[in-house]
């Protein structure tokens, strides 16, 4: 009998016998938890695996793998397709054309999304619904039926034309097949991907933040300077790689709208590819479309989290 009675020592000694069991019992949860969370990724994985890594990954093979000489695919290991790329005037000017787009529909479309997202974020509930759903709705719209509304307007005899004659303005050249018209275009398609995240970014923002400025003197414009454009910085980023990466990689509206007069890289990837039959040329161009949107991003959200993290006072 003695030996089931639990004696002082046994009792003070127990704790520690059963810290290892209780440490065990409590990790089973947490290791069966990180299981099933990595079963429940597994197909979104995979399907990224087989539907994205690697069709990329046998592009950029093709670029280097093959090269057309007199319209015969030659295979064999070589730069030449990336060498006829950076040496020819036409396909240098075709790139730097893309950058520019890209950057100025990234730059407009801020400039323009500002007053439309504080208008959702911050204005009466009627108003934010009016100005979501007229952001909205032209997503319903295909984008070619967009594209093509913008021929009607900017050709010589369309919309914009007879506007700027009623006002006595005559002679004016015609805006179409130019990269003005690619460029006002792609302002319109890809707006609402810079307005929403930037919405969201704003809503987040305390208005306290806002009244403690406003009680402190400044003005609307230095609130918005000093409060919610540094605040909304991760909400900018988000739109403009959106919109970047959208503009850089866009080709049935600088197809229509563009044509050969002010094409985009999208446009010679489908000419080289569909057009020529040259695919390992266009296995080029588009591994570097790919380097281009990537670096740019890259770039660009190292910058504004440098940027945010300065202005509130944080570290990088």
């Amino acid at each position: 009998m003695t030996g089931l009675i639990a004696t002082p020592s046994a009792i003070a000694e127990a704790p520690g016998a059963l810290a290892p069991l209780a440490a065990k019992s409590a990790a089973s949860p947490l290791q069966s938890g990180q299981h099933v969370g990595w079963l429940m990724v597994a197909p979104t994985i995979l399907f990224l695996m087989v539907w994205f890594a690697w069709p990329v990954l046998s592009m950029v093979w093709l670029s280097v793998s093959a090269k057309v000489v007199e319209g015969v695919t030659v295979p064999g290991l070589t730069a030449d397709n990336y060498l006829r790329l950076f040496q020819t005037d036409l396909y240098l000017r075709i790139l730097a054309r893309t950058a520019r787009v890209a950057a100025l529909t990234c730059l407009v479309a801020a400039l323009l999304a500002y007053p439309l997202a504080i208008a959702i974020a911050r204005g009466k509930p009627g108003l934010a619904r009016i100005v979501t759903l007229t952001i909205l709705a032209p997503l319903l719209v295909n984008v070619v039926v967009r594209s093509y509304g913008w021929q009607t307007i900017l050709n010589k005899t369309g919309a914009l034309a007879w506007a700027l004659k009623q006002v006595g303005i005559t002679g004016t050249p015609s805006l179409l097949y130019t990269e003005w018209a690619v460029l006002i275009a792609c302002v319109h398609v890809y707006l609402p991907f810079m307005v929403m995240p930037l919405a969201s970014a704003i809503r987040r923002i305390e208005r306290s933040v806002e009244e403690a400025a406003r009680v402190a003197g400044a003005s609307r414009f230095r609130v918005f300077v000093r409060v919610i454009l540094p605040l909304s910085l991760p909400g900018l980023a988000v739109g403009s790689s959106l919109v970047f990466s959208l503009a850089a990689a866009a080709y049935v509206t600088p197809q229509i709208l563009g044509g050969n007069f002010s094409p985009l890289l999208g446009t010679l990837i489908e000419q080289q590819i569909l057009t020529l039959n040259d695919w390992p040329f266009g296995a080029a161009i588009s591994t570097l479309l790919i380097i281009l949107v990537l670096g740019s991003n890259i770039v660009f959200l190292r910058l504004v989290n440098r940027r945010f993290a300065k202005w509130t006072g944080g570290s990088k």
